[in-house]
């Protein structure tokens, strides 16, 4: 049967897709103007969303960082909000991002997440020369990619590059994919009912017990995902017998309800939609071709 053989690759619609650039800047950082409350009662000013972060980027921990919703890498996003809206939607991940203009201008990166703006990750030394307010501009390809051969399990935020790194298998009529590791259901918090073509969903992970006993607790930004029980097709659900295969994009929040942000790749009904467990299931390195190492 065609498209079988992992080293085939996935047969998609890819030829099909139209390529479009979308204008964004690094987005200055934000700040609570009050001390937020994390999930013992705790209030704290932390850094987290927008601007460079220049030790936090693919292959970093999600988690053990004094930062809430910590985005990794340059966060980018439009001060006007119908274009805003267009690139959160249109950028897929593994799409290219240029960098036109300030102090890394022609550095070139990749979209490895996004949450309330598009995270890129560059190599450090570009990483060094960018500031607020840096044009770019992601050539935004993905949205709309359908498998040929898989017709139930649908596709959301995954570019034809990233699609062609992901690790894969076919067995029992299900197409599998590597990850990490599995969240349960009642660890999946904001973000549900919202749209998954754009933003994420934060999974708990504050509490260390539960964190050690669904083996999520070495988690990386880049590293995939399986999230059981959730059907993302038409909003970010619960269904029993469906599943979502997602990406770790930003680092662990504090606060109650949010955590460690994941953005889904595949939706499909677990009689179609499988995975393994594999320690090396990541994008940082392979689809992106920067970040750390594990």
């Amino acid at each position: 049967m065609p498209g079988t053989d992992p080293a085939a690759g996935l047969r998609s619609n890819a030829d099909q897709l139209v390529t479009t650039r979308c204008f964004a800047e690094v987005v200055h950082p934000q700040a609570r103007a009050q001390p937020a409350i994390d999930w013992q009662g705790v209030p704290s000013a932390l850094p987290g969303m927008a601007g460079v972060a220049r030790n936090l980027r693919g292959g970093s921990p999600a988690l053990g960082w004094a930062c809430d919703h910590g985005e990794p890498g340059a966060s980018v996003g439009s001060r006007d909000p119908h274009q805003h809206r267009a690139v959160q939607v249109l950028a897929a991940l593994g799409n290219t991002v240029r960098v036109l203009g300030g102090g890394a201008r022609g550095a070139v990166g990749t979209v490895i997440g996004k949450h309330a703006y598009v995270l890129c990750d560059f190599e450090g030394a570009a990483l060094e020369r960018m500031a607020p307010g840096d044009p770019v501009v992601i050539e935004a390809v993905g949205q709309g990619l359908r498998l040929a051969d898989h017709g139930d399990v649908q596709l959301r935020n995954c570019s034809p590059r990233l699609l062609a790194q992901l690790r894969w298998r076919e067995a029992a009529g299900r197409l599998q994919f590597a990850v990490r590791g599995v969240v349960p259901p009642e660890l999946m918090g904001a973000g549900l009912g919202m749209s998954s073509e754009w933003a994420n969903c934060d999974v708990m992970l504050q509490d260390p017990a539960l964190r050690e006993a669904h083996r999520l607790h070495d988690l990386c930004i880049g590293d995939l995902v399986a999230m059981a029980e959730q059907d993302h097709r038409f909003g970010r659900g619960y269904r029993r017998g469906w599943a979502a295969i997602g990406v770790v994009v930003h680092a662990l929040s504090p606060l109650p309800g949010h955590g460690v942000g994941v953005v889904t790749l595949a939706t499909g009904p677990t009689a179609r939609l499988g995975w393994w467990i594999d320690p090396g299931a990541t994008i940082a390195a392979a689809a992106t071709g920067v970040g750390a190492e594990r």
